[in-house]
């Protein structure tokens, strides 16, 4: 009896994907992780920007920049959120620090130092 080459080479495909599978979840994985890398940098340049306007126009600079910096983070970044504020020369200053979750959001972050925005404003006058 002789064997079509059809009927030899069936299943291969099936084999094949099966073997791809991890390298396609590592892919995903992967390209998961750069996106939440990406939206941690995103969050973290808004909530400098938020925390210098507020303490731009508040007469307690300090508190109100700090504030300002945690309450524009969405509640899984919150927590692990620093946020430091200064002024000096007329120049209010914000640097805000998030840990980068690993995978899922409010989860464990990575062991090394977060992402860092900073931002800066002049002092507005208030008659």
């Amino acid at each position: 009896m002789r064997t079509t080459r059809r009927a030899r080479d069936r299943g291969q495909v099936t084999i094949e994907f099966l073997g791809m599978t991890p390298l396609i979840i590592l892919t995903l994985v992967l390209l998961w992780q750069f996106v939440l890398v990406g939206y941690t940098y995103t969050l973290a340049g808004n909530a400098a920007d938020e925390a210098v306007r507020a303490g731009t126009a508040a007469q307690d600079r300090q508190g109100a920049c700090q504030e300002a910096g945690v309450r524009h983070l969405p509640s899984a970044w919150e927590g692990g959120a620093e946020v430091s504020c200064g002024e000096s020369g007329g120049l209010v200053t914000a640097e805000v620090r998030l840990k980068v979750p690993v995978l899922f959001p409010g989860s464990v972050g990575f062991p090394f130092p977060g992402v860092v925005g900073h931002a800066g404003a002049v002092v507005e006058e208030t008659d």
